[in-house]
C-alpha cells in the first residue's frame, strides 16, 4: 500500500435529520487544524436528510467538500447500511483519514468498516497530533485503565480511522470557504439485508441537573466522600456558585451519583471556566477529560497527583473546606 495514493481527511456528520450532533463540528473543526499542516482536503460526509441551515454550520467549519449520500437505508442510524456506505466510499475515493465521533453509533459501525477495509481503527483519542515527516496522525489517549497516556498510530495502511469522545475539541467555526465542492452520491442499501427494526422510540426525560458537558462551573467529588449524607454539603456550594455537581467513577460503582455525572473519558468531558476537586486522586483518565480555566483540588493527602495539574491545591478534610468555601459565600 502506497501512502501517497490516498489523501485528504474525512469527517462523518452524525445527525438525526434535523440537528448534526456537537461532536461532528468538534471534529471538523479540530481535523480543519490537521489538514492546513498536511495540505489535505477537509470533506465532511453527510447521509441522509438535512436542513440547508445544518450544512451551513457544517461548512463554517471550514470543510473544503460535501460528500452528500441519498439512497434508502439512511431514515435511521443501522449498523449495516453505515458500514456499506463507508466502506463504499472510502474504496472509491482513498482518503489519508475517517474521524467519527465516539457515540453509540459511531463505536459501532467505525471499527467495522475499518476492518472490512483492512486498516486500524483506534478509539476514544483526547489528542490528534499530525507527524509531518511520517505524514501519520498519532491519536493520543489513555491506556492501561487509564495510568498512561498511550500515542497511536496507523504507519502502513490507509485510511486511519479513530473515534473520538464528544466535548474532547472545542467547536470553534473558522467561516465559510470561498468555494466548497459539493458531491452527490447516490448509494442504497437493501433494506431486507438490515437485520434490526424499529419498534418505537421515546427519549429520556430531561433533567438540566445532569446536563454537566456545557456548565461553566463544576464541583466534583471524588473517591474521598465519605457517605452519601455528605454530598448535600457539595450541591449547596455548587447551587452557591451557580455551578453543577459532578463526580468521578468510584461515585458512581458505589451507586451514589448517576453516571452522567461522571468526568473523565469513561464519562463527559468538560471544559467549565471553573472546576472544584474534592477527594479526588487525579487519575489519568479523569484529568484529561477536564479543560478547566481555574483548576482548584483539595484532598488530604499532600501527595495526591491531582496536585500535579491543578491551578491552586488545598490540603486539607474536603468537608472542612466545603463547609468553609460555604460559610465565605453566604457571608
Amino acid at each position: 500500500m502506497d501512502k501517497k495514493n490516498y489523501k485528504d481527511m474525512w469527517v462523518y456528520i452524525e445527525h438525526d435529520g434535523s440537528q448534526v450532533h456537537p461532536v461532528s463540528f468538534e471534529l471538523c473543526c479540530e481535523t480543519r487544524k490537521l489538514c492546513d499542516q498536511s495540505g489535505d482536503k477537509l470533506v465532511a460526509v453527510v447521509a441522509g436528510e438535512l436542513p440547508e441551515s445544518e450544512l451551513d454550520k457544517i461548512k463554517d467549519c471550514g470543510v473544503d467538500k460535501l460528500i452528500l449520500v441519498s439512497g434508502t437505508g439512511y431514515e435511521r442510524y443501522n449498523t449495516e447500511a453505515y458500514t456499506n456506505l463507508f466502506t463504499v466510499l472510502c474504496r472509491k475515493y482513498n482518503p489519508s483519514a475517517v474521524m467519527v465521533g465516539g457515540t453509540t453509533n459511531g463505536r459501532d459501525f467505525a471499527p467495522r468498516f475499518a476492518a472490512r477495509l483492512e486498516t486500524g481503527c483506534t478509539s476514544d483519542a483526547t489528542e490528534l497530533i499530525y507527524n509531518p515527516e511520517t505524514t501519520d496522525i498519532e491519536f493520543v489517549e489513555p491506556a492501561a485503565g487509564g495510568k498512561i497516556m498511550a500515542v497511536i498510530t496507523i504507519p502502513v495502511l490507509r485510511p486511519q480511522v479513530g473515534t473520538i469522545r464528544p466535548g474532547t475539541f472545542k467547536h470553534i467555526p473558522v467561516g465559510k470557504k470561498a468555494k466548497v465542492e459539493v458531491i452527490k452520491e447516490d448509494i442504497s442499501f437493501p433494506l431486507e439485508n438490515i437485520r434490526t427494526k424499529l419498534l418505537g422510540f421515546k427519549a429520556d426525560a430531561f433533567d438540566p441537573e445532569l446536563d454537566i458537558a456545557g456548565s461553566e462551573v463544576i464541583v466534583c467529588v471524588g473517591a474521598g466522600l465519605k457517605d452519601e449524607e455528605s454530598l448535600g454539603r457539595y450541591r449547596e456550594l455548587a447551587k452557591l456558585l451557580g455551578g453543577k455537581l459532578a463526580c468521578t467513577r468510584p461515585l458512581v460503582d458505589r451507586e451514589l451519583l448517576p453516571y452522567k455525572l461522571q468526568v473523565g473519558q469513561s464519562g463527559v468531558m468538560i471544559k467549565p471556566k471553573l472546576y472544584i476537586g474534592f477527594g479526588v486522586s487525579g487519575a489519568v483518565n479523569h484529568v484529561t477529560g477536564v479543560e478547566a480555566g481555574k483548576f482548584i483540588a483539595v484532598n488530604k493527602d499532600p501527595d495526591a497527583p491531582i496536585f500535579n495539574y491543578c491551578d491552586y491545591g488545598i490540603v486539607g478534610d474536603m468537608d472542612a473546606v466545603c463547609d468553609e468555601m460555604i460559610a465565605q459565600l453566604k457571608g
